[in-house]
């Protein structure tokens, strides 16, 4: 497989165009000799209606490839797509607006605000935007994550887990297009980092959600439809049905690829 070939699925599938693709991404940081190539050259389609998981050794790129993807970082050439938008030739203005009413975002640290109680945070980001919940709506994801008693609860009155849920609620309470999460179990015991996996799951298989997350922990990822693994910047693989198992001994080979050929490029 070529850099600039994108990953495809390895089934056909109904499904239209996908929720957001890379073509021929690029990100380098710095100059001269401290020039550092975190992607070179991915192009890759993340699927509509699906759970993916992109995954890689320590330094792959793996993380810089969500942050271009999802407009948090500007790529230096290639082109990102969120459904036909061509984000990348976006003004900063038009952009964050598109991130606001089409992206959603979980990361690994919550990033809740602690003066506000749990309802309070997740509607945060409809009322920035001047837009009210659809009240069913609300109801159903309130109620899938579990957090029907503690609304009224500030993040420091909450356990970890319950923090992460109120942040994949607020990320699913606008129907974002796309959600992309950041290692959003990095910090959770393993008993809540399966709940909010399980509600990640649940939002792709009953509400049709479509996320794309980056994890280091073939546990997680096996709860997706698809990893996408990465090394040196580039797409190397992917896997569909993926259990533990399977990634963790993909996991082995590239680092032991790696291991032979270098030490693996910064940009995780």
């Amino acid at each position: 497989m070529t850099a600039s070939t994108p990953v495809s699925t390895t089934e056909p599938t109904e499904k239209a165009a996908p929720a957001a693709r890379v073509r021929d991404l690029t990100k380098v940081y710095g100059k001269g000799e401290a020039q550092v190539r975190a992607l070179d050259g991915v192009s890759v389609d993340l699927a509509s209606g699906e759970f993916t998981a992109i995954m890689g050794p320590s330094g792959s790129g793996k993380s810089t490839l969500m942050h271009c993807a999802a407009g948090l970082d500007a790529a230096t050439s290639g082109e990102v797509f969120v459904g036909d938008v061509d984000i990348t030739a976006l003004r900063d203005k038009e952009l964050t607006t598109l991130r606001r009413d089409r992206i959603g975002f979980v990361f690994q640290s919550f990033n809740l605000i602690p003066t506000l109680d749990a309802q309070e945070n997740i509607l945060l980001p409809l009322a920035i935007a001047g837009r009210k919940p659809d009240p069913a709506w609300f109801d159903t994801v309130i109620d899938t994550v579990g957090l029907r008693d503690r609304l009224d609860h500030r993040p420091s009155e909450l356990s970890g887990g319950q923090q992460q849920r109120v942040a994949c609620a607020r990320a699913l309470v606008s129907k974002p297009e796309i959600v992309f999460a950041d290692e959003p179990t990095g910090n959770l015991d393993s008993t809540s980092g399966t709940e909010v996996l399980n509600f990640l799951r649940r939002s792709v298989d009953e509400f049709g959600q479509t996320i794309v997350m980056v994890t280091h922990d073939p546990v997680a990822a096996a709860h997706t439809d698809r990893v996408v693994f990465l090394a040196d910047g580039k797409v190397v693989d992917e896997m569909r049905e993926p259990t533990a198992a399977k990634i963790l001994e993909r996991m082995k080979r590239l680092d032991t690829r790696l291991s032979g050929h270098g030490t693996p490029v910064a940009g995780d």
